[in-house]
Parts: structure tokens; C-alpha cells; sequence
């Protein structure tokens, strides 16, 4: 049933098989520094360029239009310095006085040899422009190990993401997987390695290096496709860590039985906050600071120091919620919560400051 419910989803073509050059509208990998001009940016800046110089010449041209073949009006002049220019040169208008044949080898030649290289190279920055991005792209597939990805840049994927920022990922390490342009451009702009495609589809999911990933997380706006994602992904990547996140409680065995790690239920847990809203606000604003990555406070992990061995973790000087042990999480009611051994990390409340958030 599986595999005839991925049949479905299954791409005609594969991505990941076509050469790099192909994928530049798929793969957007942001510049460390600032961004270049699109070629056509490029394409359009040459031309105005053009058209200054062919209405420069039409100008030098009409001050001198006794000094032709012919007595110039101004789309004469115009007419001659576009033939002229791009070397065409019918022979119907000729410079005969020597003042025009001067201005000719002074002036025009020299325009027309400035016209013909922007034409010219106008095509060569296109074409730099795209072997350069297609060999950022080739190293950044060959160089991507341990990165995290996110599918869907909705609410729930911007949310995860500015978690995992405010926790000191980098946002080099984390790609987004979106059918959205519009959304991806926005993720872009933060700094964040984008693929263009629907992540139902597995040459979709390759190009994106999910066989090497760290975690994923799945995030998309129906449950239907939540389940079909981490199925996919945990068939291509059987170490990754998946997150996963689903509207109704009904459908998380479905995610579980997919190969999801941890799912969150988005409807019972904002249903939980509605309701803690009504009877006490101010827990619910302190939750929310909790999982908010600006200032105030926030949940945290951290490894035990060497003197906090064998503590309480109740009694140290940070406020532990849980003890993590061998990839277990312990609640400090538990009897394995009662002292802290070597190699455990500690959940506790972390101040956020405005310098952290800066520093981010």
C-alpha cells in the first residue's frame, strides 16, 4: 500500500540526475556577501547603456548634418547612428565634408567599438553569471553534511526555523524544500539554501541532500502530504531525525508508524493555550516567552560541568526541567533524575538578553 500511495507522487523526470546547470531555478544557494544583479538586471542595464550611446551619436550627428550625403533630419541622424553603430552600414548616408569624417574617426568609431562590447558583453555576464551559480551550486551538493531540512516555509516551517537560529544554527545548514517561489524568495533573504519543488518527490528531496541530513522537519499545511513526506524520508534516510507536525491528534500514529521521532499536534496544543488563556493568562504568557527566541526567557540544553557530577540536578544553580541521558529525556520526578552523571545534558531556563539576540 505504501509504495503504490508513493506511485502517485512519483516525479516523470529525475532532478537529480540532470546537470547542474539545470537546477539554477531549482537550487538557490544565497552569497556570502552581497547579492549580484539577475542577468536580467544585467541584460537590461547594457541596454539602456546601448541606447545612451546611439542617442549620443544621433546627436553629434545632427549638430553636423550639413556635412552628409544628404541634408539630415533628426531620424535621419538617428537612422545613421543605429546602422553605424551596430556596423551594418548600408552606404545610403556617408560623411563628405572633413569635419564629419573627423568627427566619424574621432568620436563614432570609438562609440561603436564601446556599443559593440556591451552587446557582446552582455552575453558573456549572462553566461559567467550562470556557470557561476552552477558551480556554487556543484560545491555546495558535494560539501553538504549534518544540515537540517525544513519542509514548507509556512508558519509552523518560519517558526522552526527561527528556533533553530536562536539555538546557534547556522542558516548555512539549513535548507527549505517550498512549491512557493514567493515563500522561498523570503527564506532566501534570511540566508537560508532553498529548493524549489514538492517534497512528495523524491529526486526533490535528494537534490536537497536529505540521504546526508541531520534532521528533518516536516511541516507542510496538510496531514495527508505530512505523511507522505516522512515516509519518503525516512525510506531515503533511515538516520535522520524527523520532526514532524500535524493539525489533528488522529493522524499522529499515522506519522509514528511513517517513521516520524517526535510529532506535534499544532491544533491540541494552540486548544491547550486557548484554554489556559481563559483561566490564567499569565501562564500562558510565560509559556510563550518560553518558546520565544527573543528576550526573556527560553528552554535550553546544555551538557553537565565537570563539578555538577553527581548533584541533584534540583539543586544547582540553573532551573533544570529534565535530565537527557543516552537520548532519553527524564522528568526530575523520576528516580533516574536524582543525581547527574557524566555525558547527561540538562533542559533549564535560559535568560535571553538583547546581546544574544544581536549576536545571533
Amino acid at each position: 500500500m505504501a509504495r503504490r500511495f508513493r506511485e502517485r507522487f512519483r516525479s516523470d523526470g529525475e532532478l537529480s540526475d540532470l546537470p547542474v546547470h539545470s537546477l539554477t531555478g531549482v537550487i538557490t544557494v544565497p552569497e556570502a556577501q552581497q547579492r549580484n544583479p539577475s542577468p536580467w538586471a544585467l541584460i537590461t542595464r547594457r541596454v539602456c547603456y546601448a541606447l545612451v550611446l546611439l542617442i549620443i551619436v544621433a546627436v553629434v550627428v545632427y549638430v553636423d548634418r550639413d556635412g552628409y550625403s544628404e541634408r539630415l533630419s533628426f531620424i535621419d541622424a538617428l537612422y545613421y547612428s543605429a546602422v553605424s553603430l551596430s556596423t551594418t552600414g548600408y552606404g545610403d548616408i556617408t560623411p563628405v565634408t572633413e569635419t564629419a569624417r573627423v568627427v566619424n574617426i574621432i568620436l563614432i568609431t570609438p562609440m561603436r567599438v564601446a556599443f559593440l562590447i556591451l552587446l557582446v558583453g552582455t552575453t558573456l555576464s549572462v553566461l559567467t553569471e550562470e556557470s557561476r551559480r552552477s558551480l556554487q551550486i556543484q560545491r555546495w551538493r558535494s560539501r553538504v553534511r549534518n544540515h537540517t531540512i525544513v519542509i514548507g516555509y509556512g508558519t509552523k516551517g518560519r517558526s522552526a526555523i527561527a528556533a533553530l537560529l536562536a539555538d546557534g544554527v547556522p542558516a548555512s545548514q539549513i535548507v527549505v524544500i517550498d512549491t512557493d517561489r514567493a515563500a522561498l524568495a523570503r527564506a532566501e533573504n534570511k540566508g537560508l539554501v532553498t529548493v524549489h519543488g514538492s517534497a512528495t518527490k523524491s529526486d526533490v528531496l535528494k537534490i536537497a541532500g536529505v540521504t546526508r541530513a541531520r534532521a528533518v522537519v516536516v511541516a507542510p499545511n496538510l496531514d495527508d502530504t505530512a505523511v507522505l513526506v516522512t515516509l519518503s524520508v525516512r525510506e531515503m534516510a533511515p538516520s535522520a531525525f524527523i520532526v514532524a507536525s500535524v493539525r489533528e491528534s488522529e493522524n499522529q500514529h499515522l506519522l509514528e508508524q511513517s517513521g516520524a521521532d517526535s510529532v506535534v499536534i499544532s491544533s491540541e496544543t494552540a486548544g491547550r493555550m486557548l484554554g489556559l488563556a481563559t483561566v490564567t493568562p499569565s501562564v500562558v504568557e510565560m509559556m510563550e516567552d518560553l518558546l520565544s527566541p527573543d528576550e526573556g526567557f527560553s528552554v535550553s540544553e546544555r551538557p553537565v560541568a565537570e563539578d555538577e557530577v553527581g548533584a541533584n540536578p534540583r539543586n544547582l544553580a540553573d532551573i533544570v526541567l529534565g535530565l537527557v541521558r543516552s537520548g532519553e529525556l527524564y522528568r526530575l520526578d523520576s528516580p533516574e533524575a536524582d543525581s547527574v552523571e557524566p555525558g547527561d545534558r540538562l533542559l533549564y531556563v535560559r535568560r535571553v538578553t538583547s546581546e544574544d539576540v544581536m549576536g545571533r
